[in-house]
């Protein structure tokens, strides 16, 4: 496998891992909690926070083989990701204005790699 391929694909690991961070925390802040310090001390948001930490770690790897410019056009994949497990874990709706969205992301993200 190219070297490129293989770090561009650490880079989408770390945006997705990254996605399901944002979906702990979302779940978290559904709950209400007894004090402040309950809030943001919690198994969940301590884990997203960990997996935060992951993703930025993807990142600094991926970002020493794959072009600056590159970085961005993946990251933009998180759209889809985040909107896709909201569809499926917090049951939220995707509208016809989302996927119309989501469709110029992935246009986008398929010009930019040709």
């Amino acid at each position: 496998m190219n070297e490129k391929i293989l770090f561009a694909l650490i880079f989408l690991f770390g945006v997705f891992i990254s996605s399901i961070s944002q979906i702990i925390l979302k779940k978290a802040a559904l709950k209400q909690y007894d004090s402040k310090i309950k809030e943001y001390m919690n198994p969940r948001v301590i884990f997203a926070y960990i997996i935060f930490f992951a993703a930025t770690l993807c990142s600094i790897m991926a970002y020493k083989v794959i072009p600056l410019s590159l970085g961005p056009i993946l990251e933009s994949a998180g759209y889809i990701f985040v909107a896709f497990m909201s569809w499926l874990f917090l049951k939220e709706k995707i509208s016809k204005q989302k996927v119309l969205g989501l469709s110029i992301i992935v246009i986008g993200i398929i010009i930019y790699s040709l």
